[in-house]
């Protein structure tokens, strides 16, 4: 691993820290997310949902805004399309609720994962034209749906596609499907909303339509969930929702979300990214993973207690089956790596028929995460091979995609992670123009993961006023991470193994001395012979009656100049 400290002229955090009022080691935190300047620095520690942008800004929204007014005012049929994950089916069901509060006649549908494949898709429209919808709404799908949109054209149908995911390019253009409007953060990046949930865009169309926010708090629940689900960066406008909507989730009156907060023992407990992501979200995106996903909108939207407590048991009971199938999987498929392999290539590549659909995300996002390589997991069905990819921060895996577009049946989604089908004839094929696209692009490089620091601080400088201090970066999570310190040439003074295999050390530098917890670490201890070098966090730890504070560490090793 890497270790890469993250440095900033002196002079200019200094002038940060007076501007502003902070310390110079959080001017250096906010500058390694790219809050450079005092104004972009106060809006970032003072998060609002009054703060929220006009959304008008998006491009297509008075278009998309009149014609649900038109279908509103005509008793038109709405039909949305939505997606079977959380942020799919939580975009979905604000919308449709927010929908029917207008008066509208409005229907919804969720694909199959198993049988209809990812996106906007011929069942839907097929559905949409039987119900005797004029108006179709895509949620979190459809940039790339271009037959499908042409053919919604062509039976009459208009289309307003919402979607968050990256467009086609051309000459650094977006191409986009026929419609009366697209709304898609992505086709002029706004930093406030750029990094908008497929929810999120929902709300900001509800918002145009209900011409403010305060109709619309009852759906900051859903957006919180959505804004997590789908681990968007936690800035600018998912700042701002999260910054309110942890805590109105915690408060929830929505039977459904209580129900599943009771039992995954989250009920009394500080709601975090970090722990919704364990937690609540894994139960929501359970039955798009196995089953069908339908229900999940009558668990978010239903105020009958009964009926919510018999579906939150359904999909902890779908949650823990697809624990099982996971596990299953993984070790078949490392089976596979090792034979396959014999050394870490550059992108890795495993296909098996009969692999649950539902599980290969996870899947792949396990051998990215052991490797450190994009990591390419593909079912096989009927001469189809479907798949999930997980990337690493190197490869900007959609632009991959995108220069072998020709293999796919359909393929979609973000810089990091997307999904793709292709034809098994054309495997082997795309799988060797694969290897060429990543070698093209890693040349001789061998990706290491990197360990970034945001500031190297002295033991003398750790104190309660920094900890009050770091509590302003909250609510953190996936684009706001934890920040990291380090620290050099530190003395151990005690060292042991407690637990399940955690390293608990008590460490010295200077005239200050900090316990210190290494939690799975305890093969680390011979390094803690001599002088170490440390990456923590600090954090209050509250043990019988007793506060202090303690670092957290996520690296040690040798001391080095």
């Amino acid at each position: 691993m890497r270790w890469v400290l993250s440095r900033t002229n002196d002079e200019y955090l200094t002038y940060l820290s007076k501007k502003t009022g902070i310390s110079r080691t959080l001017s250096q935190i906010l500058i390694n997310r790219g809050i450079k300047e005092p104004s972009q620095i106060k809006e970032f520690l003072n998060p609002s949902l009054s703060l929220l942008s006009d959304p008008f800004d998006f491009e297509g929204m008075r278009d998309a805004v009149l014609r649900i007014k038109e279908a509103i005012r005509n008793k038109e049929s709405i039909f949305i399309h939505g997606d079977y994950d959380v942020d799919g089916l939580s975009g979905t069901a604000i919308l449709f609720d927010g929908l029917k509060r207008l008066g509208a006649d409005v229907h919804f549908f969720i694909p199959s994962r198993h049988f209809h494949g990812y996106g906007f898709n011929e069942a839907g429209l097929r559905m949409a034209r039987d119900k005797g919808a004029s108006l179709i709404i895509t949620v979190d799908c459809g940039i790339k749906s271009f037959s499908i949109a042409r053919e919604a054209r062509r039976l009459g149908i208009d289309l307003i596609i919402t979607d968050h995911h990256l467009p086609l390019m051309k000459e650094n253009k977006p191409i986009l499907p026929e419609a009366i409007a697209v709304l898609n953060p992505k086709i002029n990046p706004q930093d406030s909303t750029m990094h908008l949930s497929g929810a999120g865009v929902v709300f900001k169309l509800l918002q145009a339509l209900y011409g403010s926010i305060e109709h619309l708090w009852e759906y900051l629940d859903l957006l919180t969930i959505a804004t997590v689900g789908d681990i968007v960066p936690l800035k600018g406008e998912n700042r701002h929702i999260l910054s309110e909507g942890l805590s109105f989730l915690k408060n929830s009156e929505r039977p459904g979300l209580r129900a599943l907060l009771e039992l995954a023992g989250m009920k009394d407990r500080e709601l975090t990214a970090s722990n919704l992501s364990f937690t609540l979200i894994p139960r929501l995106n359970a039955a798009g993973r196995l089953e069908e996903a339908g229900d999940v909108i009558r668990l978010l939207l239903t105020e009958d207690s009964s009926e919510a407590e018999t579906l939150a048991l359904w999909l902890d009971k779908l949650n823990r089956k697809r624990q099982l199938i996971e596990e299953d999987i993984y070790e078949e498929a490392l089976e596979i790596f090792r034979l396959k392999y014999d050394e870490i290539p550059d992108g890795i590549v495993l296909i098996k028929e009969g692999w649950h659909p539902g599980v290969l995300g996870i899947i792949a996002s396990r051998f990215q995460e052991e490797f450190y390589r994009p990591a390419f997991i593909f079912t096989l069905r009927d001469g189809v091979a479907t798949g999930s990819v997980r990337s690493i921060p190197e490869i900007d895996i959609i632009k991959i995609l995108d220069s072998l577009q020709g293999f796919f049946l359909r393929y979609g989604g973000h810089s990091q992670a997307a999904g793709m089908s292709l034809y098994l004839k054309d495997f082997d094929h795309f799988e060797r123009a694969l290897k060429k696209a990543l070698r093209d692009r890693l040349g001789d490089e061998k990706p290491v993961p990197t360990l970034r620091i945001d500031a190297q601080v002295a033991f003398e400088q750790i104190n309660y006023g920094l900890l009050s201090e770091l509590k302003g970066l909250e609510p953190l999570g996936y684009g706001n991470e934890e920040p990291l310190f380090g620290a050099k040439n530190i003395i151990p003074l005690e060292r042991r193994v407690v637990g399940n295999g955690h390293l608990k050390l008590r460490l010295k530098q200077g005239g200050s001395e900090f316990d210190v917890i290494g939690f799975g670490m305890a093969d680390l201890i011979d390094i803690t012979s001599g002088a170490v070098d440390i990456a923590f966090l600090p954090q209050i730890n509250d043990f019988n009656g007793r506060r202090a504070i303690q670092l957290k560490i996520r690296a040690i090793r040798k001391a080095v100049e």
